[in-house]
């Protein structure tokens, strides 16, 4: 369609012009007296619990230096043992430690012919006397036991000591010794227990004797690990108590196969990803996973590879999970020391398929049948699952706009039902195969999208408005559904709720990364109707740690707080202070009408819960002062005392860290009842009524 030569003028004056941050709107015209009213009677569609639900991927952060307690990297030598500065290829795993030499750098060699495990594996020369591999940074601390074991083979039985090394003192270390080593690759197990606290000991692997020997794999981790897992970590997760997580991703899913994943850990080879340039070891695949569930009593949501990977695959790993030991996967399972099925039912066909940044990636049009190939193999094996569509709705098809599709292939938003739109095509094509629609939420918090021009305006949001961004694609997805159900008929019968499986809060560091996720749930429960799931992104945003100790984060306590306290039940607010618009264009970035509630600069949510009747009123005050509002219910009244759950930091930027776990508490306390509500500034307050 032409445009008028106004209408261009008017686009290029745009770009010009800055929009009112709201600091600025407010010193325009001083804000009304906020009330708010809790309308009783006006109850939603029930609040379901995976709306608190994660999302993982096997990125450093998450499992390996995170959760995963193995404290070893490269452990099956990935990488060749010398004393080179760089890691060929790249690895983008933070704090990567490296094998190196003892003895001349010649001594190891990697022996590619007959490796242990992987490509390659290091032979260690004894001509020219003691040598070894060594690999230091690791941290311990004085009196802690750590366990481990080395897999080992040495033709000429050389006798192979494994140390513990944290100074530089005859005394400073412990040493197991293997004598006899033999031809054959076997395990050999050690002990330790560290003499002080370090942040750079070392693991010291040294023959001794004639010939070789040849290191298969490594590893060590805490005694006090929970079968495989940091027990710190556990407890906080187990603590929060969120109801579901999704594995293994994410991007790097689109290179993943399942079956490197199973079976002995020391001989799954470590492969590298192209998605995120590192490396997986596969030390945590699907039965740790299922395990890592059980720990912390969470529903699992797995997700199969629809980009390098293949229908007959997804299906033989729907078997392996589900199937019976009657079956060829399910004996496998047993095999591998879990007799008994683990009956997941929540399944994702893929992850981002849309996107061009997938390996794998494949217009729309071709992608329908490829859902539709995996879902009947998957089906035909367990046909009770419930399968989860890897969508992009049309806001989230067009934000995408930003990075990807350069030039422009058309006009934004993209047309509904289109060739562009995902989602659409999908809910065509595929509703039959698809019980839940993948949607993930990544706002461009740099710029906004004007319609007229076709372009991103560089624009710097301030954080009031940083925090809707999040909620607003929100409420955009909800309205995009909408138009899905008046545009395919099959949606009246059978209704396809959103997995937001991804998402981040509005952004922000410290205490304002909590409160944008607080006024996220908000709007999530606001549009039960259509939000089913949510995937925090990620879990490891819980909780604070380092290499030795973690506690729980903000967040984690506003999560628990949330799962404990909210209620089930949306109930209708009203209020006199809209939210203000920001800048954008409907369908890609800003929904029809502002996110949140209608009594702004605060964001307010009230909840029922359908067992004890309590009435919830969660308030999100996202600014440096206190901010006072009159509270008023609609069709009851509450009894004289109030109990009041408060995350409310001196300021903004506080966190709890290791070393100062408690600067951030949920605090309680009971009150007498009272319509005006003042909260202080940068908080989070749960107020529960009983009415009478």
């Amino acid at each position: 369609m032409k445009k008028s030569l106004l209408t261009i003028c008017l686009a290029a004056l745009a770009v010009q012009i800055s929009f009112p941050t709201a600091s600025t709107a407010k010193e325009a015209a001083p804000q009304p007296k906020i009330e708010a009213t809790v309308h009783l009677d006006q109850v939603g569609d029930p609040i379901h619990p995976f709306v608190h639900g994660m999302f993982t991927e096997l990125l450093s952060n998450m499992f390996e230096n995170g959760i995963w307690a193995e404290m070893l990297s490269d452990r099956k030598f990935f990488y060749a043992v010398d004393n080179s500065e760089t890691l060929t290829p790249t690895n983008s795993k933070r704090h990567q430690l490296r094998w190196r030499p003892i003895g001349p750098e010649s001594s190891v060699t990697m022996d590619k012919e007959e490796p242990y495990v992987g490509k390659q594996s290091p032979l260690v020369s004894l001509a020219a006397g003691k040598n070894g591999i060594r690999q230091a940074g690791l941290w311990i601390e004085n009196g802690r036991s750590y366990e481990g074991r080395v897999v080992l083979r040495s033709e000429s039985g050389a006798k192979v000591s494994v140390s513990l090394v944290w100074g530089n003192g005859a005394s400073d270390r412990q040493t197991v010794v293997f004598d006899d080593v033999t031809k054959n690759y076997a395990k050999y197990y050690f002990t330790f227990t560290a003499g002080a606290d370090v942040q750079d000991a070392a693991l010291e692997i040294v023959g001794e004797g004639n010939g070789s020997f040849e290191i298969g794999a490594v590893s060590m981790m805490p005694a006090d690990n929970v079968e495989g897992y940091r027990a710190d970590m556990i407890a906080i997760l187990k603590e929060i108590g969120s109801p579901i997580f999704r594995w293994p991703g994410g991007n790097f899913l689109s290179g993943y196969e399942w079956r490197d994943g199973i079976g002995d850990m020391d001989q799954r080879p470590p492969r590298y990803d192209y998605a995120w340039n590192t490396v997986e070891s596969n030390d945590m695949g699907t039965d740790e996973y299922m395990t890592w569930c059980k720990l912390i009593d969470c529903e699992p949501y797995l997700v199969v590879n629809t980009g390098f990977g293949d229908a007959y695959s997804a299906g033989q790993w729907v078997e392996y999970v589900n199937g019976s030991v009657d079956t060829p996967m399910g004996l496998l399972r047993a095999k591998n020391g879990h007799p008994a099925p683990y009956g997941v039912k929540y399944w994702g066909v893929g992850n981002e398929a849309y996107g061009e940044w997938q390996l794998g990636h494949m217009a729309a049009k071709h992608y329908v049948l490829k859902h539709n190939y995996f879902a009947e193999e998957m089906l035909l094996k367990d046909p009770s699952i419930k399968l989860i569509g890897s969508g992009a709705s049309v806001p989230e098809q067009s934000s995408q706009y930003r990075n990807y599709h350069k030039p422009f292939q058309t006009q934004l938003p993209v047309e509904f039902l289109g060739y562009f739109d995902w989602t659409g095509q999908l809910l065509l094509n595929c509703l039959e195969t698809t019980d839940y629609m993948s949607d993930h939420i990544y706002p461009n918090s740099s710029a906004y999208f004007d319609e007229a021009s076709q372009s991103w305006i560089p624009y710097k949001f301030d954080f009031l408005q940083a925090i809707r961004l999040s909620t607003n694609r929100v409420k955009n997805s909800v309205e995009t559904m909408k138009k899905y159900e008046e545009l395919i008929p099959g949606l009246k019968e059978k209704p396809v709720p959103y997995w937001i499986d991804e998402w981040v809060p509005g952004r922000g560091a410290g205490f304002a990364n909590t409160i944008g996720a607080a006024v996220a749930l908000h709007e999530m429960y606001r549009s039960s109707r259509y939000v089913m799931m949510g995937g925090l992104t990620s879990f490891a945003s819980l909780y604070a740690s380092n290499d030795v100790k973690a506690t729980i984060s903000a967040t984690g306590l506003l999560f628990k707080l949330f799962i404990e306290r909210q209620g089930d039940l949306p109930l209708g607010l009203s209020g006199n202070v809209p939210q203000p618009a920001l800048p954008g264009t409907q369908f890609v970035d800003i929904p029809m009408e502002p996110s949140g509630s209608p009594t702004y600069p605060l964001d307010i949510m009230a909840t029922k819960d359908s067992k004890t009747g309590k009435v919830i009123v969660s308030v999100a005050n996202p600014t440096e002062e206190a901010q006072s509002f009159a509270l008023n219910f609609d069709g009851g009244k509450p009894a004289k005392n109030v109990t009041v759950y408060a995350l409310a930091p001196s300021k903004m930027a506080d966190a709890n860290t290791v070393d100062n776990p408690d600067v951030i508490r949920v605090q309680t306390r009971t009150e007498k009842y009272s319509a005006n509500i003042t909260v202080p500034a940068n908080s989070v307050i749960l107020y529960e009524y009983t009415i009478q």
